[in-house]
């Protein structure tokens, strides 16, 4: 019996806030009908808190610092695994890369004003799971080979 190794697309995409309570959002050129949380692609080998940092980064040039997982996504129709994370921002000037989005923007959102500004529903639901999230799921990133811990993001808030 032959069996095929799963194809699936992980993806990141990071839940940052700003001084004032307002949320970072960015409008892609594959997607321009919604705001969404900066993100993307990991790429191979990569852990998942850096990829988001990486991604976040490539789109606003803000560097951002992962806190925690607010949430884990499947989209069985593209085979994309989405993991939400919530990040502070530690530095950089929100700056956009025209190549990466279309726009970003720090907006006051709320569950009220979320549909002005969020108009896919499973955008919507991780982005309201990450503004209500009250614990963290906790992360590790390992290197098998030598047995280290890499990195870890504790659980709680």
């Amino acid at each position: 019996m032959e069996h095929n190794h799963p194809k699936h697309i992980v993806a990141v995409s990071g839940y940052i806030t700003n001084e004032k309570g307002e949320t970072l959002l960015v409008k892609t050129h594959a997607r321009p009908d919604t705001w969404e949380s900066p993100g993307g692609q990991v790429e191979e080998g990569e852990a998942l808190d850096i990829a988001m940092c990486r991604e976040v980064y490539e789109e606003t040039s803000l560097v951002v610092e992962p806190l925690g997982i607010t949430g884990i996504y499947y989209n069985k129709t593209r085979t994309i695994l989405s993991v939400v994370f919530q990040a502070k921002w530690t530095g950089g000037s929100l700056n956009i890369q025209p190549e990466a989005i279309k726009e970003a923007a720090f907006v006051k959102l709320t569950e009220t004003t979320i549909g002005q500004f969020i108009t896919r529903p499973h955008f919507k639901s991780r982005t309201l799971d990450a503004m209500e999230a009250k614990t963290f799921v906790p992360y590790e990133t390992w290197n098998m080979d030598t047995n280290n811990l890499l990195g870890r993001l504790e659980g709680g808030v």
